[in-house]
């Protein structure tokens, strides 16, 4: 069934439309929205990903969940294998492309922001912004991987933020953050005028408000709130959860860099806070 994501919603990876199920390759669409694709896929060793190319309106992001990937980047194609943890993030005008030279599986979430139409190009239909490399062999590839434990870290009481990748980052278009929870409240019930709100669960179970409902999101589910969905999130403590938190555009992750720098902890504050930035507490 095709994916919709016009209103909030949990998707275990296994449920997500599938676009390809063999032994050797698997790719599943977890978002399909104007400002965010986001795709899970698993290569088995040896399998071959994408030529180099380019796009040029928009950013494409890959975060390892597991295995290596090998990354051909830049001008001269440089090779950088990224092993779990890893973030790379290409700007519009940088070509790239990827295999898995193995030795094990890899699986790994790809994101288009804004989507640009990727899922349709996936299903067969549609134009999409992929151009062969262009002949000066496009823009520098500075700063488009980070590996695991690179990035800002911000201390939130018990819990920590590992900020990957950021609105000064590429076109502003994509955020990408690592939360590790041990025990958190959560920022009252909100919604977002402009901004999608997501979060991949690498670890533990993530509790979610997704409109009206109250749902639980274990290890390997994608949790999507589009603009307008009231939503919220907290981890009530006992175990660790270990989640993504992807946005586009971006921006939004100011306001945690200002939260952390006042020390303020209430919910109540936070949100006072937050108002400036796309945040509209219901």
């Amino acid at each position: 069934m095709e994916l919709d994501v016009g209103q909030a919603r949990l998707l275990p990876v296994h449920e997500a439309e599938a676009i390809s199920d063999t032994p050797d390759r698997e790719l599943r669409i977890l978002c399909d929205h104007d400002l965010l694709s986001v795709t899970w896929t698993r290569h088995a060793a040896g399998e071959r990903g994408a030529e180099p190319h380019v796009h040029l309106h928009h950013v494409d992001a890959f975060y390892v969940l597991g295995g290596e990937l090998a990354l051909q980047v830049g001008p001269e194609l440089d090779r950088v294998t990224a092993s779990a943890g890893t973030l790379i993030m290409v700007p519009p005008g940088v070509v790239h492309g990827f295999d898995n030279d193995g030795p094990g599986e890899l699986r790994f979430l790809n994101f288009h922001a804004p989507g640009c139409g990727f899922a349709d190009y996936l299903r067969g239909r549609g134009e999409f912004d992929q151009h062969p490399p262009p002949p000066d062999g496009g823009r520098p590839a500075s700063g488009a991987v980070r590996g695991p434990g690179e990035g800002e870290l911000l201390e939130l009481g018990p819990n920590t933020l590992l900020m990957k990748a950021q609105v000064g980052d590429g076109d502003g278009t994509f955020y990408l953050g690592e939360l590790m929870l041990r025990e958190f409240p959560g920022p009252v019930p909100h919604f977002h005028e402009r901004l999608l709100d997501s979060f991949f669960v690498l670890d533990g179970t993530l509790t979610l408000r997704l409109g009206d409902e109250t749902v639980e999101a274990p290890a390997g589910s994608y949790a999507v709130a589009p603009p307008g969905a009231v939503h919220t999130f907290s981890s009530p403590g006992g175990e660790t959860v270990r989640a993504l938190n992807i946005m586009a555009p971006g921006g939004f992750e100011q306001y945690l860099k200002e939260a952390a720098a006042t020390g303020a902890s209430d919910p109540a504050e936070l949100a006072a806070i937050a108002v400036r930035y796309d945040f509209k507490p219901v």
